[in-house]
């Protein structure tokens, strides 16, 4: 009998199809409703290992940042719907963040669909807002079918999370074995020569001329012909919110990255240039600063819009050029431009140049009179990690010191979600050395983002990672407090936190670590934390008065009281 007529049962048939997609970690939760998988792959754990972690929430994170790192999509294994429901935070940042993502769901059996049977969902209707594609196989032998379908999806077009439920009874059923190949995707194609002519014009046109870089799609070649083009073109070059790790931030044409806590000369010079060439990014709210840097619909700067899906061209901002094309088709066509003479070439000159200087002081940190200044423990990172290591983070005020301090020099080495989900941090950081494990990795996180994912200290351990955490403690919610001592100054709810000893919990877990109170404390920490053979954590106590790199609590509340007076 060949090999084609070979009965195999669904769960089989899944491991068989990821396999064919060359997949080679899963992330996961074990749940009854999928112990057929489970089985699968306990007879494939020499090809693909199963990560066990605590939460779904995190397993999800795990797997959206490892499709961030690999460009295919990362996989996620829950059950029914709880499972589903706390692994939902994870298809929500793959689909604000453009990053391709399969989360597989087990479901309840096809015979009591529609009853309400127990954890029962209709996952097409939960997840149909934020999936490029919701499904569910009910026929075994459509498994490869499905699956080799939801790696397309996932990652074509704009890049996204696909969702496919998993009947329990079809995942025992049996079915031949059903040939399957890995997907490529077909990219699209990069623009012709009268495709760029408008481009050209209107570079020919542009003094002030600024490009932003964003989107997940990038290869290290297509990134190394878009920074060749800024250079020849002399345009500034500045990243989308959560992008920096597209080019290299001590590159001469790189000045800053656009999104929450712009440099606010930057911001002016978005305002005052009179052509933007925003490549990959959405011009969502982030970047955009709550759709204030240009006007809706028609911009005052004539905007060149390319993404690789036609479906973003025109949503929002109606573009004077607009290109559908991949990233790197559009980088490679005009890295092969000639330069464009400008009208004023000593004028667009003076401009990059104003622009490179104004980021460079904005990257060198003022003296504040604070026992342990936040913004003097991102230079010293800065100074001190590999020119390749991760660096994650979740959401919080925190993460606005990395943002403005930090420099990155490296393709995939900020793992941050645009979508602002919180405890991201912790996971991305395991997935990172899991795919990456000569690289130093280092986790940013806030004590209320550290708290949401940190039951997965379990999973460093279990795995034997070496990951440098760096929590970030003020005792409170400090975006929230932010937020509210500036709408509702005095008027606090909330956003207080009582927080564990971090070295001692860091500790119950077998991880060593140590406390810092003060700025001087902290490189003498981190060379412990870089040299030790396994994780380290370093709690750092900031004052809560030390709300963010530009305000203080009192401060905030201050202004806001003469402002509501």
């Amino acid at each position: 009998m060949g090999d084609n007529l070979k009965l195999k049962t669904g769960g089989q048939h899944v491991v068989d199809a990821l396999l064919a997609q060359g997949t080679d970690t899963v992330f996961g939760v074990p749940g009854e409703s999928y112990l057929d998988v489970l089985d699968a792959l306990h007879g494939q754990q020499h090809r693909i290992r199963f990560i066990t972690c605590r939460h779904e929430g995190a397993a999800a994170f795990m797997a959206e940042a490892h499709g961030k790192l690999t460009g295919r999509p990362g996989v996620c294994m829950v059950t029914r719907a709880p499972g589903a429901a706390n692994a939902s935070i994870g298809v929500h940042t793959a689909f604000q963040d453009s990053t391709p993502m399969i989360l597989l769901i087990g479901q309840v059996g096809r015979d009591m669909v529609e009853r309400e049977a127990f954890q029962e969902v209709d996952y097409r209707r939960m997840f149909a807002p934020f999936a490029k594609w919701v499904a569910q196989i009910d026929d075994v032998s459509r498994v490869a079918e499905f699956v080799m379908r939801a790696y397309a999806v996932a990652m074509s077009g704009r890049p996204g999370p696909v969702v496919l439920a998993l009947p329990e009874d079809m995942l025992t059923d049996s079915a031949p074995a059903v040939p399957s190949q890995k997907v490529v995707v077909a990219r699209t194609g990069q623009p012709t020569a009268s495709d760029l002519a408008p481009l050209q014009q209107a570079l020919a046109k542009a003094v002030k001329p600024l490009l932003l870089i964003g989107g997940s799609t990038w290869s290290d070649a297509g990134l190394q012909d878009i920074r060749d083009f800024a250079t020849r073109q002399q345009i500034p070059l500045a990243c989308a919110f959560r992008r920096q790790d597209l080019c290299d931030n001590r590159h001469a044409s790189y000045v800053g990255e656009v999104g929450i806590g712009i440099n606010p000369e930057l911001a002016q010079a978005v305002r005052d240039c009179d052509l933007l060439l925003a490549v990959g990014t959405r011009l969502g709210e982030m970047v955009t600063s709550g759709y204030t840097l240009l006007d809706v619909p028609l911009p005052r700067q004539t905007l060149v819009h390319v993404l690789p899906s036609a479906d973003e061209l025109g949503r929002v901002y109606q573009p004077a050029i607009a290109l559908q094309s991949s990233l790197d088709g559009f980088a490679h066509a005009c890295a092969g431009l000639a330069p464009v003479a400008a009208p004023d070439q000593a004028g667009r000159s003076a401009w990059q140049r104003q622009l490179r200087a104004n980021y460079q002081r904005y990257i060198e940190p003022p003296y504040r009179d604070v026992r342990l200044d936040p913004a003097r423990v991102i230079t010293c990172l800065r100074e001190r990690l590999e020119p390749d290591a991760v660096v994650t983070n979740g959401a919080g005020n925190y993460s606005a010191w990395a943002h403005r301090y930090h420099q990155f020099s490296s393709s995939h080495s900020q793992l941050a979600p645009t979508s602002g989900a919180m405890g991201y941090g912790v996971p991305a950081a395991i997935a990172a050395k899991l795919h990456a494990p000569h690289r130093q990795v280092i986790c940013l996180a806030g004590d209320g983002c550290f708290l949401m994912t940190s039951q997965e200290l379990a999973t460093v351990r279990q795995n034997r990672l070496a990951i440098v955490f760096i929590v970030f403690n003020n005792g409170m919610y400090g975006t929230i407090r932010m937020h509210q001592e500036n709408h509702y100054p005095g008027h606090t709810l909330g956003t207080d936190l009582f927080n564990p000893d971090f070295v001692a919990y860091a500790a119950s877990f077998g991880i060593a670590g140590e406390r810092v109170d003060h700025t001087e404390a902290f490189e003498s920490a981190l060379t412990r934390a870089l040299a030790c053979s396994g994780s380290y954590l370093i709690e750092l106590a900031i004052e809560p008065e030390v709300l963010s790199p530009r305000a203080t609590l009192s401060g905030l509340r201050q202004a806001a009281l003469r402002a509501n007076a």
